[in-house]
């Protein structure tokens, strides 16, 4: 047995769920915790919502509601989704909870006072009339490269050129339209460019996919000074005397979540150093569950942060990240009206058919999508003709000639022998396939099994042998091989399906 600590990336609180985000983290992290848990090793599987930053407060503003109001509408309606799809975290908390704001600001410190902060005076777009420093996303202008007057804050659509939001010209407010204009402010900034070394000697020694660790490297070969802190009210303030207005980047506390709720999670279950066991023992396998665009804050400036500071926090051993989901070919878009009501779904579809699919179809090294045609066809082809066949045909057949008992069995014959074999082998295969967070391989091989078990009773005939009498033991054997398979396809299936 040994420790598994689990994370899956931090659902932002400012929309609800759809399946790309169940595809790319979510049901992959469930999986594996459910698999390991099954292995019986020690799982913490952790996951909490992400609460602050600056879309929050734009889109409680415009709600007319509190901040807290706003997230909090958002971490009910996410639970109520993990919910639904049986997602079986063993602590889902929250960015706002007290116990996360004294993380994030004993790594701050800590960073300080080992030289890796550095404070800033830096030009920043500020509104007049909203009385505020805004974010790229809320800024568009004159494109400084071709001239384009719709360019976004920091990428122009028409030229693709990427610049600073401060080199646009005639700035303005994505949200009241008002000019914008430059204003000094002071930052604290992460330097970076001291752990690039470190980084990439790290980054070498890991065995991830390939676009995983290739995308991770490019991004610690460029790794520079990031501003850690914003104007605000909302966030987690630092921990210094006179920088009232100051809070820390989401991106710099988000991370910092999952220590704080493991933590959290430890007290709850009574044992409050047992946190430690997860995240300052060596000998912990962590495994980090995140979709492509959130490889960079975990496979570079997360493990950064944790490089700089006097705990020795655990970093991430596995990144399997995934691509995106979309659905009918087109990424999924509430804006645009193009994407799937979760809770109409699941008055309809139940969980494990939404689980198989997802898994069947995951999203691993390449985009792939959800498509009607394809989840009907997973649902009636394999659900219903594999799995569903074997089982009913095996337990109708056991009921009416065994009494709805096990049958005893002896003098099994080579084809016996050999699909007992066979259950073993792919058993063997679909093991391997969860230890190495292959889901799309692990959800075949379940069918593969299946499959096999149906070639294995339509050769072996027993609604024929039944008849004659002296070919009782020979149809005994069949059941009892035939039960051995669904034992083994609910063990196995169970990861991905664990109500059926």
């Amino acid at each position: 047995m040994s420790r598994i600590l689990i994370t899956a990336a931090l659902p932002y609180a400012n929309g609800g769920l759809h399946f790309g985000h169940i595809a790319g983290a979510y049901l992959p992290a469930d999986v594996y915790a459910r698999f390991s848990r099954l292995m019986k090793h020690e799982v913490a599987f952790i996951c909490g919502s992400d609460e602050f930053g600056v879309p929050i407060t734009i889109n409680a503003e415009r709600m007319g509601q509190s901040f807290q109001e706003y997230v909090d509408v958002y971490f009910h309606e996410h639970q109520k989704t993990f919910r639904l799809l049986s997602i079986s975290f063993d602590h889902y908390s929250r960015t706002t909870r007290p116990g996360h704001k004294k993380i994030t600001q004993e790594v701050f410190l800590s960073l300080l006072n080992n030289g890796h902060i550095e404070e800033r005076v830096v030009p920043q777009l500020y509104s007049e009339k909203e009385g505020r420093f805004l974010a790229d996303r809320y800024v568009k202008g004159e494109c400084p490269h071709c001239g384009y007057l719709e360019a976004r804050g920091d990428e122009c659509p028409k030229c693709a050129a990427s610049y600073e939001s401060t080199e646009l010209l005639n700035p303005v407010s994505k949200i009241t339209h008002s000019p914008l204009q430059l204003k000094d402010t002071k930052h604290w900034f992460l330097r970076f460019d001291h752990f690039k070394q470190q980084l990439l000697k790290w980054l070498d020694q890991k065995s991830w996919k390939g676009n995983v660790k290739n995308f991770a490297r490019f991004y610690a070969e460029n790794v520079r000074a990031r501003a850690i802190t914003r104007d605000s009210t909302w966030g987690v303030p630092l921990p210094l005397s006179n920088t009232e207005g100051k809070v820390f980047y989401v991106w710099f506390d988000a991370p910092l979540g999952y220590i704080s709720m493991t933590k959290e999670w430890a007290e709850m279950m009574g044992r409050p150093e047992l946190w430690k066991d997860f995240w300052l023992s060596s000998e912990t396998k962590y495994v980090q569950f995140i979709g492509k665009d959130n490889i960079p804050f975990h496979a570079v400036f997360f493990p950064a942060m944790l490089m700089g500071q006097d705990l020795p926090y655990k970093k991430v051993d596995h990144l399997p990240a995934n691509e995106f989901l979309l659905l009918e070919g087109k990424q999924f878009s509430k804006s645009d009206g193009w994407f799937i009501d979760l809770h109409l779904f699941f008055d309809r579809y139940e969980c494990d058919q939404i689980r198989y699919y997802l898994a069947l179809h995951a999203p691993e090294t390449q985009d792939t999508e959800f498509s009607w045609d394809l989840f009907q066809a997973a649902c009636n082809d394999d659900l219903v003709g594999k799995w569903g066949n074997l089982a009913n045909r095996t337990l109708t057949f056991l009921q009416r000639h065994c009494e709805g008992c096990i049958p005893a069995y002896r003098d099994l014959m080579e084809i016996d022998q050999t699909f007992l074999k066979d259950i073993k082998q792919i058993t063997q295969e679909i093991t391997a396939h969860y230890d190495s967070f292959s889901l799309k391989k692990a959800a075949r091989a379940v069918m593969k099994l299946a499959s096999v078990g149906n070639v294995y009773f339509n050769e072996k005939k027993p609604w024929q042998e039944i008849k004659q009498k002296s070919n009782k033991q020979d149809v005994f054997n069949t059941l009892y091989c035939c039960l051995e398979a669904l034992k083994a396809l609910a063990l196995v299936s169970y990861p991905i399906m664990p109500n059926k």
